[in-house]
């Protein structure tokens, strides 16, 4: 996320300590020529010490700089610091941000000095100092160790190393490095090594090399493992028994050795009810066209006119009962949700309106507008906030913030996907490719994917006879043709013609685009059926034949089965609420690899350079013989 970086000079009067360390600081102010080695010198410190208490030194001194000293007492002893980011969210401050990791304000200005001169900023990432102490190279060992009454030893073995030693005794890498801090990075045969006096494994190597260990990171609970190493909790558990306590930063674990070399790629079906874990009250704002100032509060007939001859109030309507409901399925997940909803109208000096008078800082998420214009007026405006929006119907091409989810995969993405399928599973085929003019572009590619294809385009007066197709076919093995049109004239034609072929030849139909010419009268559904017509789709349609709970409960509710729209406005709120709830907030949800599904769609959001995000999740669908559409893909 965002870095807000300033280059400033602080001088520190005073330094607020943890006073679980019992230190006792001086200060010292940086004179012209002076050097670390020089002032650790005067002080009688070590250069690490004064390091470790100032790590901006290391980037050079400034004259009047003022550094952090150790007292001879304590140079011994000194701070290991290592860092975590931490995202600001809505409503959070310094005290909280402390509190939340068992530090000091000062801490968190120390190591972010940049919060010295401004209040902190949502969204931006600070570094939060994990510290630790240590003793220095000329403290003994067992001066750390005198207070701990839990004491073991392990002797170094051939095949040994630190990951599977602090796997044997159920410990991190850190805190075999605290025990040992002369460890170094290799461990050599024989050395003796202070650890917990009761192992909770047998051996510190593992014999099968089907296996390696695995170093937990932070934030990773059994939820992302499974998403990245595609293990679950209790094959994670099967391996290492002490797991089952609970995952922590640093813990190591055994895991095949293919879980561990997945090189990211590969894409992951996750259903995110499984990862639960954030149950903080949720609230997202509706914005959609429901254009009330057009209704008549005192006839129901009028009313119900509107919403006969008005098609984008229908589409608001009934997308908005799908995240009502949406809404109740997180909260029998006991998720609790707030929803905000607005009326747009429709037009975009609405949405400003709508976004200068109402308080978006601690809304989660927005769903919509519809209008692509009016999701780019949102999304700007809404970007100091740096609160996200869904656009949920548009696919047309968009500008995209930072902030911005495009919940629907583009037109360019559908075809390249569809140009791929042909490509891959081409082989052996009688490729046809059957356009008119207007996709010229598209012929274009697909003779680039497939040489050896034959192309037809229709003669003079825009259609075909039998024996133009006929006579490219072949009778010995399968022919695909890929019709391009957008003229509804053409593509009846040509389902027609191919549809009265013999049985003996065997014909399946493509698109890279399945647009409105294909939903014309005399194009029969039952022909494109009986072709197995294929073609790219951003959704797949449920079966109504199936009792899954959204299907019941939508009919319960509503006395009726719900449409495209409704479908969608489930499945786009419900998808958002989990990610939440998985979650601190929807952009640490993301992650490229996970795909998630729903009734009728899927997301897959990748975030594009220099700009928002955008799902990626699609279908190719086949028509098949019994009429209902079947994903291939």
């Amino acid at each position: 996320m965002r870095k807000f970086i300033f280059f400033i000079l602080v001088i520190i009067g005073s330094v607020s300590v943890a006073p679980t360390y019992g230190q006792e600081y001086r200060t010292h102010e940086v004179k012209a020529g002076e050097t670390i080695y020089s002032i650790s010198k005067q002080y009688g410190v070590t250069e690490q010490a004064i390091y470790a208490l100032n790590p901006d030194a290391k980037n050079g001194l400034r004259s009047n700089t003022v550094l952090i000293i150790p007292s001879e007492s304590t140079a011994a002893v000194q701070e290991k610091v290592t860092f975590k980011k931490h995202r600001v969210k809505r409503k959070e401050t310094l005290f909280s941000i402390a509190q939340r990791y068992n530090i000091t304000v000062d801490d968190l200005k120390k190591y972010n000095k940049e919060l010295y001169s401004r209040p902190l900023k949502k969204g931006e990432r600070i570094q939060i100092p994990i510290i630790e102490i240590v003793p220095t190279d000329n403290t003994s060992v067992t001066n750390i160790e005198t207070n701990t009454s839990n004491k073991g030893k392990h002797t170094v073995q051939p095949k040994e190393t630190k990951y599977g030693i602090a796997r044997k005794y159920g410990i991190t890498i850190a805190e075999l490095e605290t025990l040992n801090p002369m460890i170094g990075e290799n461990l050599q045969i024989g050395t003796v090594l202070n650890v917990p006096k009761d192992p909770v494994m047998e051996s510190a190597t593992i014999e099968d090399e089907n296996f390696e260990f695995y170093e937990v990171l932070p934030k990773e609970g059994f939820f992302r493992l499974k998403v990245k190493l595609g293990l679950s909790q209790e094959e994670i558990i099967a391996l290492n028994p002490y797991a089952e306590a609970g995952l922590k930063e640093g813990m190591i674990l055994k895991i095949p050795k293919e879980s561990a070399s997945d090189d990211g790629s590969k894409t992951v079906i996750v259903n995110l009810e499984d990862g639960i874990s954030n149950y903080k009250k949720k609230k997202i704002a509706v914005m959609l066209p429901f254009q009330l100032t057009k209704s008549d509060r005192d006839s129901l007939k009028n009313n119900a006119d509107l919403i006969r001859d008005n098609g984008a109030l229908r589409v608001a309507l009934d997308f908005y009962s799908g995240v009502l409901l949406a809404a109740e399925f997180a909260k029998d997940k006991g998720i609790s949700v707030e929803i905000d909803v607005y009326d747009t109208e429709g037009k975009l000096d609405k949405v400003s309106s709508i976004i200068s008078r109402n308080d978006f800082s601690d809304v989660d998420a927005v769903i919509g507008p519809l209008l692509r214009r009016n999701v780019e007026r949102a999304a700007s405006e809404l970007k100091r906030t740096d609160t996200p929006i869904f656009s949920p119907l548009s696919n047309r091409e968009i500008k995209i913030s930072a902030n911005l989810f495009q919940t629907l995969p583009s037109d360019e993405m559908l075809q390249k996907a569809m140009l791929e399928y042909l490509r891959d599973n081409s082989e052996g085929k009688n490729i046809i490719i059957i356009s008119d003019s207007k996709k010229a572009s598209q012929k274009a590619a697909l003779l680039s994917a497939m040489p050896g294809a034959k192309a037809l385009t229709p003669r003079e007066k825009g259609f075909f006879y039998d024996t133009d197709i006929s006579s490219k076919l072949d009778a010995t093995r399968e022919n695909w043709v890929i019709l391009e049109s957008v003229d509804p004239v053409i593509v009846a034609n040509v389902v027609g013609l191919l549809n009265g072929m013999p049985d003996t030849v065997t014909i399946r139909l493509f698109t890279l685009d399945k647009n409105d010419a294909y939903n014309y009268h005399d194009v029969s559904n039952l022909h494109l059926a009986k072709l197995n017509f294929t073609f790219p789709s951003v959704s797949k349609s449920y079966n109504y034949k199936d009792k899954n709970a959204f299907l019941v409960s939508y009919k319960n509710k509503y006395n009726v089965l719900p449409n495209r729209f409704a479908v969608r406005g489930f499945d786009v709120a419900y998808d958002i609420l989990l990610r939440l709830a998985v979650a601190d907030d929807v952009y640490d949800a993301n992650d490229p690899k996970v795909e998630t599904e729903y009734i009728e769609n899927k997301f897959r959001y990748t975030k594009k350079m220099f700009s928002g995000y955008q799902n990626n999740a699609l279908y190719i669908i086949k028509y098949n013989q019994d009429l209902q559409f079947e994903v291939v893909e």
